[in-house]
C-alpha cells in the first residue's frame, strides 16, 4: 500500500508539474504572440499615414500646368493598390507577407519617381506646400523603417520560442505557428541613384526606401 501511494504521488506531482509548465509556456507565448500583432498594427497604422498624406500631395504637384501626368497617375494607381491590400495579424503567412510588402514597394518606388521628377520644376520646389508634404513623408518613411523593424524583432522572438524545445513539442497542438517577418526587397542591395547634370540640383534617391536628400 505504501508503494502504491509513493507511486501515486510522485505520478500527480510530475503532472503538477508538467501541467504548471504548460500554463508557463502557453501564457508566454500568448504575450510574445500579441506583441506580435501589436507590432503589426503599428507598421499598417504607419504605412496608412504615409498614404493618407499623397493626395494632398497630388493636389499640390496638379497645380504645375506642366507636370508629368503618368507619373502622377503612377503614383494614384499604387496608392489605390497599397491601401486595398490590407492583411490581418493573424494571416501573416509568408505568402501574404509578400504580397502587401510587394505593393508597398511599388508605392515607394511610384513616390521616389516623383519626388525625382519634381526636381525639374523650379515652382513646385519652392512650394511651402509641397516642401511640407515632402518632409512628412521623409519623416513617416523613417518611422516605417522603425516600426518595420520592431515588427522583425517580435516575430523574430516569437518564433524562436514556438521552435524551442520543449515548447514546439505542444505549440502547434495549441495552434501557434511561426510567423514571417519582412524581407529586404529585391534588388535592394543594388539600390538605383539618380544624378543629374551639375546645372541642376542633384538629388540621391534610394528607391526602395523613397527618402530623398538633396546636396
Amino acid at each position: 500500500m505504501k508503494g502504491r501511494s509513493l507511486t501515486t504521488i510522485i505520478i500527480v506531482g510530475v503532472l503538477a508539474l508538467l501541467l504548471f509548465w504548460g500554463c508557463g509556456s502557453y501564457n508566454g507565448l500568448v504575450q510574445q504572440d500579441e506583441t506580435v500583432k501589436n507590432a503589426w498594427n503599428k507598421v499598417q497604422s504607419d504605412y496608412q499615414r504615409r498614404a493618407d498624406l499623397i493626395p494632398n500631395l497630388v493636389n499640390t504637384v496638379k497645380g504645375e500646368a506642366s507636370f508629368e501626368r503618368g507619373t502622377l497617375n503612377d503614383v494614384i494607381n499604387a496608392r489605390a493598390r497599397a491601401t486595398s491590400t490590407q492583411l490581418n495579424a493573424d494571416d501573416l503567412t509568408p505568402e501574404n507577407i509578400q504580397k502587401f510588402q510587394q505593393a508597398q514597394s511599388q508605392l515607394s518606388g511610384s513616390l521616389s519617381r516623383l519626388l525625382v521628377t519634381v526636381e525639374q520644376y523650379p515652382n513646385l520646389r519652392a512650394n511651402d506646400a509641397f516642401r511640407n508634404l515632402q518632409a512628412q513623408l521623409e519623416g513617416t518613411e523613417n518611422r516605417i523603417k522603425v516600426s518595420r523593424n520592431d515588427f522583425n524583432d517580435a516575430v523574430q522572438v516569437y518564433n524562436t520560442q514556438v521552435r524551442r524545445f520543449p515548447t514546439a513539442l505542444f505549440a502547434g497542438i495549441m495552434g501557434f505557428r511561426p510567423r514571417q517577418g519582412f524581407t529586404a526587397d529585391a534588388g535592394a542591395e543594388n539600390a538605383p541613384n539618380v544624378d543629374f547634370s551639375d546645372q541642376q540640383r542633384q538629388p540621391s534617391v534610394n528607391f526602395n526606401d523613397t527618402t530623398t536628400t538633396t546636396r
